[in-house]
This record gives structure tokens, C-alpha cells and sequence, in this order.
């Protein structure tokens, strides 16, 4: 037995623990596992001091802490399974399985994201400026010449 020292001591750690369990959520880019083992700790800690929840409280809590993007799987859990019953490790298998399908389509995206891959060159796109005033010198010479060839109306018209 480890000294636990005076009840107020014991108070204090129960309120800080507690305190932690309320606010627990499952940080951005952070796995199951490692969310699940801060959680194990938190209450570990508390069952330790002698404050303990219900299987369902627990099953409840980590549902709630998850982040919006697995709003789908928990409401398929909810759905599904009596969370009355639902063993806390079959809750964590069920979520690293989703969590471990999430991360594949997330790879399949980023790999056809990278499927599509341009090539340029500055001599294209020279050589086409290049091309684009051949032809517009070559108009203007055929405009020029044809303005050559027409007569003026004005010298045929009768003057005042």
C-alpha cells in the first residue's frame, strides 16, 4: 500500500482527475491508441483513489470525445450496439479498426492526387508567341496589299 497521504490530499487528486476525465477529448492528428491510453490513465487514477464509473459512462465518454469527422461511426455504435453491454475493448477494436480504413482512403486519395502531373517548357510556349506574330505580320502585309489594289471613292465623287 502506497501512502496516499491526508483525505485532502486525496480530495484534491480525486477533483484534478475528474477534473481531466470531464474535459478529456481526442486531440487533432492523434490515434486511437494513444487516446485510449490517455484515457486508461485518467482512470486507472481515479479507480486507484477510489472514485469509479460504469462500463456505460466510459463507453459513453470516449463516443463523446471523438472528433466530428467520426460523428458517422459513433452514430453507426449508438445504432448498433447496446452501449449498456458493450465491452470498453470491443468499443476500441471496433474504432481502430474505422480509424485504420480512414487512413487507407486517405492514401488512395493522395496517390490519385498524384497521379496527374504536367510538364512545361518555356520553348513551347516562345516558339507559339513566335508563330502568333508570323501570322499576324503575314495578315497585315496581305491587308496592306489588298488596300493597294482598291481605289479610293473619294476621286470618283464629284467635288463642289
Amino acid at each position: 500500500v502506497t501512502y496516499e497521504g491526508t483525505n485532502q490530499v486525496k480530495e484534491s487528486k480525486i477533483s484534478m482527475l475528474v477534473h481531466e476525465y470531464e474535459l478529456f477529448v481526442m486531440h487533432d492528428n492523434e490515434c486511437i491508441s494513444d487516446m485510449f491510453s490517455r484515457f486508461t490513465t485518467i482512470i486507472n487514477s481515479l479507480k486507484n483513489l477510489g472514485k469509479s464509473y460504469s462500463n456505460q459512462e466510459l463507453v459513453g465518454k470516449i463516443l463523446r470525445c471523438l472528433p466530428k469527422n467520426w460523428t458517422p461511426k459513433v452514430t453507426a455504435i449508438e445504432e448498433a450496439k447496446d452501449l449498456s453491454t458493450l465491452p470498453l475493448e470491443q468499443l476500441l477494436g471496433s474504432l481502430m479498426t474505422h480509424e485504420t480504413t480512414m487512413k487507407n482512403h486517405e492514401n488512395v486519395e493522395v496517390k490519385k492526387k498524384k497521379v496527374i502531373a504536367f510538364k512545361a517548357s518555356k520553348e513551347d510556349s516562345e516558339s507559339d508567341e513566335d508563330g502568333d506574330v508570323a501570322l499576324i505580320t503575314s495578315q497585315f502585309k496581305r491587308f496592306l496589299k489588298n488596300q493597294k489594289g482598291k481605289k479610293s471613292f473619294k476621286k470618283n465623287f464629284p467635288q463642289d
